[in-house]
C-alpha cells in the first residue's frame, strides 16, 4: 500500500509541474514567431520587465509593432519601463472577450499599478467602445482614447493574450504624450483613358477604299476646257448661244434672187415652144 501510494502521490506530482509549465506565461516564446513585435521583445529584456512578465499567470499584453514602437523607444529607460508597464493588463482579454464587453467603458488594472506608484489612476486603462472598433486610453480624467485595437496575435485562453494596438499609451504623469498619426494620404483618382475615334461609315469606306495613301478624296471632275483654250460653256448659255448664231444669219441677197427668177422664165418658154410642136 506505501509503495502504491508513493507512486500516485509522485504521478500527482509529475502532471502538476507540467500542466505548471504548459500554463506558464512566458512573453518572448509567444513573440518569437512574429517579427513585426521584435523591438517590444528586445525592450522587455532591456527594461528588465521579461522575468516579471513571465512570472504572472494571467496577463494580456498591449502590443506595438515595430513602426509603432519606434515613437517612444528611444526614451530614458525609467520611463520607457513605467509605460510599458502600462501595456501589460492583469486580466485575460482576446477578440471574443472585448467584443463581449457590455459597458461603452471598462476599466483595466496595469503592471504598473501593482508597483504602487500609480497617481490619479495613471496606472489603469480604459477599454472603450465607439462605432463598432474598441479603443484604449489611460483611465486618467481627460487623457484621449486613441489606440485602436487591431487584431489578437496569440492566445493562450485565461493565461496568456497579445493584443496588437495602434498607438503607445503614455498616460499623464509617465511621459509626453504622443501624438495620433496622420492617416494616410488619399491617392489621386487614375487619369481618363484617351476617347478612341470614331471609326469611319460605309460610305467613308467605299470613298477611300482605292485611293493612295496621303491622297485627298477625289471631288467631281471640272468641266473640260474647249478646243480654242475657253471653258467650255454651261448647257444653258450654250443654247442661248445658238439661238443668237441663228438669228445673226444674213438674209440671202437680191442677186440669188434675180437668178432663180430668169431660170423660171427659161423653163417656161421652153414648155411653150414645146407645146406649139
Amino acid at each position: 500500500m506505501g509503495l502504491k501510494a508513493s507512486s500516485s502521490l509522485l504521478c500527482l506530482a509529475i502532471l502538476l509541474g507540467v500542466s505548471s509549465i504548459v500554463s506558464s506565461v512566458n512573453i518572448t516564446r509567444a513573440l518569437e514567431k512574429y517579427p513585426e513585435f521584435s523591438t517590444m521583445t528586445e525592450l522587455f529584456a532591456k527594461t528588465e520587465l521579461t522575468p516579471i512578465i513571465n512570472k504572472r499567470q494571467t496577463l494580456t499584453v498591449l502590443a506595438l509593432s515595430n513602426d509603432a514602437i519606434g515613437s517612444i523607444s528611444g526614451r530614458p529607460e525609467e520611463e520607457l519601463k513605467n509605460i510599458l508597464m502600462n501595456h501589460v493588463v492583469l486580466d485575460y482579454y482576446d477578440e471574443l472577450k472585448l467584443k463581449a464587453l457590455k459597458d461603452k467603458s471598462t476599466l483595466l488594472t496595469t503592471l504598473y499599478q501593482s508597483t504602487g506608484l500609480g497617481q490619479q489612476q495613471n496606472g489603469f486603462l480604459n477599454c472603450s467602445k465607439s462605432n463598432g472598433k474598441i479603443y484604449f486610453g489611460s483611465a486618467v480624467k481627460g487623457a484621449p482614447q486613441t489606440a485602436e485595437y487591431i487584431t489578437t496575435v496569440f492566445r493562450n485562453p485565461y493565461n496568456l493574450s497579445v493584443v496588437q494596438i495602434s498607438m503607445p499609451i503614455v498616460a499623464p504623469g509617465l511621459g509626453a504624450p504622443v501624438q495620433v498619426p496622420p492617416p494616410p494620404p488619399m491617392s489621386s483618382p487614375p487619369a481618363p483613358s484617351p476617347k478612341k475615334a470614331a471609326a469611319p461609315g460605309p460610305a467613308e469606306e467605299e470613298v477611300y477604299a482605292d485611293a493612295p495613301a496621303g491622297a485627298a478624296p477625289e471631288t467631281a471632275p471640272a468641266s473640260a476646257p474647249s478646243e480654242d483654250g475657253s471653258p467650255a460653256p454651261a448647257p444653258e448659255n450654250a443654247g442661248k448661244k445658238k439661238m443668237a448664231a441663228a438669228d445673226e444669219a444674213e438674209p440671202p441677197t437680191s442677186a440669188s434672187n434675180t437668178g432663180l427668177s430668169f431660170g423660171a422664165v427659161l423653163v417656161l418658154g421652153f414648155v411653150a415652144s414645146f407645146a406649139g410642136f
